[in-house]
């Protein structure tokens, strides 16, 4: 008998994460006829997604006709560096479409062309517009679909749930231990199928567009139970998060922005994105701005303006612009949006329709009318490329039984994410886990629970609490992501990462040490104990997987090793825990591409 008392509950399916992914897994499995659980680790409604604003990448061809899915596929795998899972960049690139159609039909109301086709913006990496799109608040209307339709399938809701450890029966995956986060009850979910939607690992750095949540649960639960994860070295840092006033600071200031005609401009008012054209984009590029406005209103035989280039090209241009003096008065640039009232009669309401949420963020959070006047911009950690391993084609581990979807699993988008590929990857992904997971439950029985694994979960979790001494957890939080913003960040460098994970071992041994006051009941302090053991799992990973790639490549960029090296560029970082609880570091081949998709990497270029 357990020394904890604790609940058990049961379901076919367990999914962790309510976000667009795990809401989608969650449709499709209950879809199936199996049960299923979500657990959720704030209230419904909250998850990140919602945070989400450029829109939904799916080659529909509603304003290029030019538009398909094999573009899509190009671009993807060119914009990962062609680190990707060819399979599933092809299954993403074909399903994206048939997926916002659905979420079309379950109630979502997208912008409109005026002959009353979906309408789609232009996107960084992106080579025709294809961002199906709500004003700015798009992956808020996803969440509100998702959940009007999943209401109705009779899935159980765990709100405002941590989940602490995965559990196993043999190999197999068997469930997972948690508690409530308002009155810390334990709970024991039993289920034969388990789906990680957790989302990404943004507050391991100190500053970062992603919500509270994200603490790299998923990534670290997978790993503890015996699951790979790779090519974490990918972090991707958005150009443009708010810099001022400080307490905003890292809030996303969406892509579609610059989609809509928005420019950088550095304190001299120059557009600085022209000094630095990559050679793979220089034929699409224009010198003239006006160029770049006929390309973002429409025009389909106008050049790409270079403030749509990949994201971390763009974050690497403006940190050049800030470290040599010639950045904006509280440590940024300027992303410009007003300059279209040369060119529009309306532009201040065009504005304030196209980008309703970027216009009241900055109104309320930074005094600034958008319409008016330009906004302060900086780079922002925002999203990690790197994951769960999967299959591609049934999004399990290699943990029988666990699956994962969403910005949790690593494959789709290489060493860089388009913009707009992320939420089409929570529906398309997501979809697919749960229904392998249904298929998964349904051919295997209710596993066994382990219950010295349970208690050793409780005991782990429950540590800082009964500690008579110890050091403060948000402390060592603090410490830890002011150490991966300096040492791990856009520009990196061996002697940093060295010292980073030097530091990594240091902040593990205090956090071995850390004291949550008070009990279990209402106590952030004991929530902030349990992602410690996260972030640190994952800070490491990131880490150790960028030391180990000696070249520069995507969103990774070694300033010690600033080229791209070919040798590196056929394989994937794969991190494993070993035998003895280390980490390990391994690389993987990436398996030759077949034929008929080599066709069209050659024919796209």
């Amino acid at each position: 008998m357990s020394a904890v008392e604790y609940r058990t509950v049961e379901h076919d399916v367990l999914v962790i994460g309510a976000g667009g992914a795990g809401l989608r897994a969650a449709i499709e499995a209950s879809g199936r006829g199996t049960s299923v659980g979500v657990v959720c680790k704030s209230l419904l409604g909250k998850a990140h997604t919602v945070m989400a604003e450029g829109g939904l990448a799916a080659a529909m061809a509603n304003v290029d006709d030019r538009d398909s899915w094999r573009v899509h596929f190009a671009d993807t795998m060119r914009g990962g560096q062609y680190l990707n899972n060819w399979t599933m960049a092809r299954l993403h690139a074909q399903q994206a479409p048939d997926r916002v159609r659905e979420l079309e039909a379950w109630g979502a109301l997208f912008d409109r062309t005026r002959d009353g086709r979906i309408l789609q913006r232009n996107f960084g990496g992106h080579k025709y517009p294809r961002l199906a799109h709500v004003g700015d608040r798009t992956g808020l209307e996803m969440i509100r679909t998702l959940q009007d339709h999943g209401i109705h399938q009779g899935i159980t809701f765990h709100m405002e749930c941590t989940v602490v450890e995965l559990l196993k029966d043999g190999g197999r995956i068997a469930g997972a231990v948690g508690y409530d986060r308002e009155r810390g009850r334990f709970i024991v979910w039993r289920a034969p199928a388990v789906i990680l939607a957790t989302g990404g690992i943004g507050r391991a750095y100190a500053i970062t567009s992603n919500s509270w949540e994200y603490t790299g649960d998923g990534h670290a639960l997978a790993y503890r139970a015996g699951a790979d994860l790779k090519d974490m070295e990918f972090v991707q840092f958005h150009p443009t998060g708010m810099v001022w006033p400080p307490s905003v600071r890292g809030i996303l200031v969406t892509e579609g922005v610059r989609g809509e005609g928005g420019v950088l401009r550095n304190r001299e008012g120059r557009r600085f994105m022209f000094d630095d054209i990559p050679d793979l984009y220089r034929n699409q590029t224009a010198s003239d701005p006006e160029e770049g406005w006929r390309y973002v209103t429409g025009d389909r035989n106008a050049n790409r303006p270079p403030e749509l280039l990949t994201r971390d090209h763009v974050a690497r241009c403006i940190v050049r612009e800030i470290r040599e003096g010639r950045g904006s008065p509280h440590g940024g640039v300027f992303l410009d949006i007003a300059w279209i009232r040369e060119k529009i009669p309306d532009a201040a309401e065009h504005i304030r329709k196209k980008l309703p949420s970027m216009y009241h963020q900055f109104k309320e959070l930074a005094g600034v009318d958008i319409t008016k006047e330009p906004m302060e911009v900086g780079p922002t950690t925002h999203y990690v490329m790197g994951g769960v391993d999967v299959d591609g084609e049934t999004q399990m581990t290699s943990v029988p039984g666990l699956f994962a979807a969403g910005e949790v699993a690593a494959g789709l988008h290489g060493a860089n994410r388009l913009g707009g590929n992320s939420l089409s990857d929570l529906l398309v992904f997501g979809k697919l886990a749960g229904e392998h997971a249904a298929a998964w439950a349904k051919a295997h029985a209710s596993p066994a629970i382990d219950q010295g694994q349970v208690d050793a979960a409780h005991a782990t979790a429950l540590a800082p609490l009964e500690r008579q001494s110890g050091e403060n957890p948000y402390t060592i939080q603090h410490d830890l992501q002011a150490m991966m913003q300096d040492k791990v960040g856009i520009v990196r460098t061996e002697r940093e990462m060295t010292q980073a994970i030097d530091a990594i071992a240091t902040l593990t041994a205090r956090s071995a040490r850390a004291k949550a006051d008070g009990h279990r009941e209402y106590n952030p302090g004991w929530h902030t104990a349990q992602d410690l053991r996260n972030l640190l799992t994952v800070s490491e990973a990131v880490a150790r997987a960028a030391l180990d790639r000696r070249e520069s490549r995507g969103a990774h960029f070694r300033e010690d090793c600033p080229e791209k090296d070919a040798g590196h560029g056929k394989h994937n970082t794969i991190v494993r825990q070993g035998a003895d609880g280390s980490m390990h570091i391994e690389r993987r081949p990436i398996p030759p591409m077949p034929e008929d998709l080599a066709d069209i990497i050659r024919e796209m270029a």
